[in-house]
């Protein structure tokens, strides 16, 4: 179990530091142009009672997941600005929520954050995607969701 966690920590570490030192002018990350194929069933966001323990101790953890399950088609057609396609594989900021890195990533919560906002405020899936790319996800609090 330590051996996992160690693990764990070093790659958060080191996708943090990947974050850090990244160009700002380099190329989008890793997003789907489209929405699912009819029929696609997307891999499963975590949920219910997925979201307790270590990884789930600030309401917004919980809360950030429950919102991005409500917005899955939009979450896959968004990139992730914390570079998680390079040090991780993922392919959308969809990916970021089906397993814990949403909650202990502030810029992938930030960005769900945005994308369910957004969503619920009628904007198309090109219109959220520009304001991820103009960083305008920065302005979420993370402190007042979910409190």
């Amino acid at each position: 179990m330590k051996r996992v966690l160690m693990g764990m920590v070093l790659g958060l570490v080191t996708v943090a530091g990947y974050a850090q030192w990244s160009d700002p002018g380099e190329e989008i990350p890793a997003y789907h142009v489209n929405p699912p194929a009819r029929g696609e069933k997307l891999p499963p966001v975590m949920s219910g009672s997925q979201l307790t323990g270590e990884y789930f101790r600030y309401p917004w953890q919980k809360k950030v997941y429950e919102e991005a399950a409500q917005v899955q088609p939009m979450l896959y057609q968004m990139p992730c600005y914390c570079h998680c396609d390079r040090a991780l594989g993922h392919t959308s900021l969809h990916s970021c929520f089906e397993g814990t890195h949403g909650a202990i990533c502030s810029t992938c919560a930030k960005e769900g954050a945005y994308v369910y906002k957004m969503t619920k405020a009628g904007k198309t899936a090109k219109q959220i995607r520009a304001g991820i790319e103009r960083k305008d996800f920065e302005s979420i609090d993370l402190d007042q969701i979910g409190s």
